[in-house]
């Protein structure tokens, strides 16, 4: 398994990258609305991402899915691509997973928004997600097991009586979109994987309020829960530093600080 440990250089761009990822999600939280169309909300992230920040959509064209963000609602776990069908109502709960390339390095990251007046359980599963996510990014420091982090996130969202998705991973990033190593959200075999200081990946549980198994469309591309149950993910591209690791697609709606130390 080659994973590539970054350069202060490479850093530095991701580092860009990183920001104009989180940027297309704080740009586009006061246009999820009710009655807008998430063919209409990913036509406004297109034309922020190459119009403003003068840079590529890494979705757009990627194995050929057809549009520039992901948008998953409801049942939808991941991959649910924008339509001008699909009206958001109140209480959905949206996924936007945006991947933005600027100067060949990739900034990888999504989040939760909430429609309207929100349900219980949605707002609940949204907040499990997004804590079980800084609970692995917390834990990260050179010399500690990757598998740790998934450890981590299986034991604090199926302790909420949620579940955990297992086909799908966080994973390493820099000019490649997808780059070793993988990076599982629950406790299984890492191939011996020991974090280092400028391993750059993301981490991006996906929790199901139900059952962990999940089916995929005929598009080929939107994944969903088997039993239609509520779906939620939280993403962040990181890069392992001395003592801990700064995040580099915070965003100023997160409640978790860019770098943070562990020297337990």
């Amino acid at each position: 398994m080659a994973i590539s440990i970054k350069t202060p250089e490479e850093i530095e761009k991701m580092r860009v990258a990183g920001r104009l990822a989180a940027e297309v999600l704080e740009m586009i939280a006061p246009h999820v609305v009710p009655g807008v169309t998430t063919g209409e909300l990913d036509r406004i992230c297109h034309e922020h991402i190459t119009q403003k920040q003068q840079a590529v959509s890494a979705c757009l064209g990627y194995h050929g899915f057809p549009k520039s963000v992901c948008i998953s609602v409801n049942e939808v776990v991941c991959h649910g691509i924008p339509s001008d069908d699909r009206a958001l109502k109140d209480g959905d709960v949206v996924n936007v997973d945006v991947t933005v390339i600027k100067d060949e390095y990739h900034g990888d990251t999504s989040k939760m928004f909430i429609v309207g007046k929100p349900t219980i359980q949605g707002e609940r599963l949204c907040r499990v997600t997004q804590e079980s996510l800084y609970i692995a990014l917390r834990l990260v420091k050179p010399g500690i097991r990757l598998r740790e982090l998934g450890r981590a996130i299986q034991q604090y969202v199926e302790a909420q009586d949620f579940s955990v998705v297992r086909e799908y991973c966080g994973h390493g990033i820099g000019k490649g979109f997808h780059e070793e190593p993988q990076v599982l959200h629950y406790d299984a075999d890492d191939g011996g994987v020991v974090l280092q200081a400028g391993m750059t990946f993301t981490v991006e549980p996906m929790v199901n309020a139900g059952d962990y198994r999940i089916r995929t469309m005929k598009d080929g591309w939107t994944v969903k829960t088997k039993d239609r149950s509520l779906s939620a993910q939280y993403e962040h591209t990181i890069v392992v530093t001395e003592n801990g690791c700064e995040i580099l697609t915070l965003r100023e709606d997160d409640t978790i600080p860019a770098v943070l130390e562990n020297n337990a």
